[in-house]
């Protein structure tokens, strides 16, 4: 007779695939469901069995988005009974990209067991969360329903969130990106060829340090030989070099060379200060100002530009991305407050998934397609009433107008609730028919956005922030757009019409 089969697991369809021998528990928080549903399969077809709604002890890998995800399915009863491997759904990604398993180290997420539980045994002082539910054949049951974060990844009103629903259902960005970045020896010193390319205005040099990065640091092994590299993309005869070049000392002579440059550290230096660009940069060099506090005594500095002086530091520190959460949170609540229905998303680094920010880009529209009309000044000064919006950068609206696409723009300074320290924000308010197009310019990365603009205009149509709109030719053989936009609901839309395949937000860092 056939073994009964098990109604919590799915059997598995390759017994000697790559995830055999694995029985998976897959913690649901803070993932998009229809990619919980792809990884289940994945998973499956390679070898895994997966166990279904409850943690048995037959499990041998829990995989989650981070400990935070963790902590919401089972407070603290994990780390007390689990003695299995807890990796973070990056490692399932990579091991798939790669079609093997990749060394599980930089993946595990570690839980700290709770200190000096308390003994008293009695209902109300007892250590054990109410909300999971131990039974006697050692098996925890997740509770089923937990409220997560308000933000949403798209601007379509079959994708925008139900205010109804105790149940909030998270955009794929809450999926944080975790590289193994093994390398960083290597792509810290390309970061600053990048900051140094970028002052000096070389924006081609720049890029092509820009688009290294992300290869190397996904790499799961530690280059020892430039021959590890030279299938990769984006890895040229010039790049090889400087790796090899690293590998082999630990340093590298371009770079050196830049930094002992009296001129190239200047201008690089100012061309750090928010505001301040390449040119802007050489002719303070060249009135004789060699630091910022030289630049201090300037009078022909902007107001935003003195500003970006005054807390250079400041911008320059990068921003946790707990925090931006938090802050996520803050600008989604106060927008209700505002505009109830609106639709407030961090784009940049955070919604790509990066565990930390430069700043933060927030990407704002409504869902009826008219009440983002003025919705931006009201917006800033609720905010600045909270004390959480600080200076003003730029500020323009053109929505009242319907100048500009009816983009409204503000650029800025806030506080993380309860500190002085100044961190950017960028606000950018779109009429809900063209919010697919900031949503992917301001998501990013570079890479993929140079990629699609690319592709839009091999295909006849120019794409940007604003729309993918048909272009023609013109007198004079000049190429000339036209003024209206193709409409599309959704980033997936525009990725399918434009023939590149589709990536979820935490994929995008390419």
């Amino acid at each position: 007779m056939a073994p009964k089969s098990s109604k919590n697991r799915s059997p598995p369809s390759d017994p000697d695939g790559i995830f055999s021998g694995m029985v998976v528990f897959l913690v649901d928080n803070d993932v998009q469901r229809r990619r919980l549903e792809i990884w289940k399969q994945k998973l499956v077809q390679m070898g895994a069995i997966i166990e279904e709604e409850k943690l048995s002890m037959n499990v041998t890998h829990v995989f989650a988005v981070n400990s935070d995800s963790l902590r919401k399915k089972f407070g603290q009863i994990l780390s007390q009974r689990f003695k299995g491997i807890i990796l973070r759904y990056q490692w399932l990604e990579d091991s798939l990209h790669l079609g093997k398993k990749v060394n599980e180290e930089s993946y595990t997420i570690h839980l700290d067991s709770p200190q000096n539980p308390p003994k008293n045994s009695s209902n109300e002082n007892s250590s054990k969360p109410t909300d999971v539910k131990e039974s006697s054949d050692n098996q925890l049951h997740p509770h089923k329903k937990l409220k997560s974060s308000p933000k949403t990844s798209e601007g379509s009103s079959s994708e925008m969130k139900d205010k109804s629903s105790d149940e909030k259902v998270n955009a794929p960005d809450s999926l944080p990106y975790h590289p193994p970045d093994l390398n960083r020896d290597i792509t810290e010193i390309f970061g600053k060829l990048i900051n140094i390319y970028r002052a000096l205005g070389d924006d081609r040099r720049s890029f092509s340090y820009y688009k290294a990065i992300p290869v190397i640091e996904r790499l799961p092994f530690k280059i020892e030989s430039v021959d590890q590299v030279k299938h990769l993309p984006a890895i040229g005869k010039s790049m090889q070099d400087h790796i090899n070049e690293i590998v082999t000392t630990g340093k590298l002579s371009k770079l050196e060379h830049f930094e002992s440059d009296e001129k190239v550290r200047t201008i690089s230096l100012f061309g750090e200060v928010w505001g301040i660009g390449p040119a802007t940069a050489l002719k303070l060099y060249e009135k004789g100002h060699r630091s910022l506090e030289d630049l201090k005594s300037d009078d022909t500095l902007t107001k935003s530009q003195c500003l970006g002086l005054k807390y250079f530091d400041d911008i320059k520190t990068r921003i946790p991305r707990d925090e931006v959460q938090e802050m996520e949170w803050l600008l989604q609540k106060a927008g209700e407050d505002v505009l109830p229905g609106v639709n407030v998303v961090c784009g940049g680094s955070f919604r790509r998934g990066k565990a930390s920010c430069g700043d933060m880009d927030i990407v704002i529209t409504h869902p009826d397609g008219k009440s983002h009309v003025g919705f931006l000044p009201k917006y800033v000064n609720h905010l600045k009433d909270m004390k959480f919006l600080r200076e003003d950068l730029v500020f323009s609206i053109h929505s009242e107008q319907g100048t500009d696409s009816g983009v409204d723009t503000y650029f800025g300074l806030c506080t993380y609730p309860g500190r002085e320290l100044r961190h950017r924000i960028d606000l950018k308010v779109y009429p809900k028919e063209i919010y697919p197009f900031g949503l992917i310019a301001w998501t990013g990365n570079d890479v993929l956005n140079r990629r699609l603009r690319i592709l839009a205009e091999s295909k006849g149509f120019r794409l940007d922030d604003t729309g993918l709109f048909p272009a023609t030719q013109g007198s004079g053989g000049k190429r000339v757009s036209a003024s209206t936009s193709l409409k599309f609901n959704s980033e997936k839309e525009v990725f399918e019409f434009l023939g590149f395949p589709w990536l979820e937000p935490y994929e995008r860092n390419i």
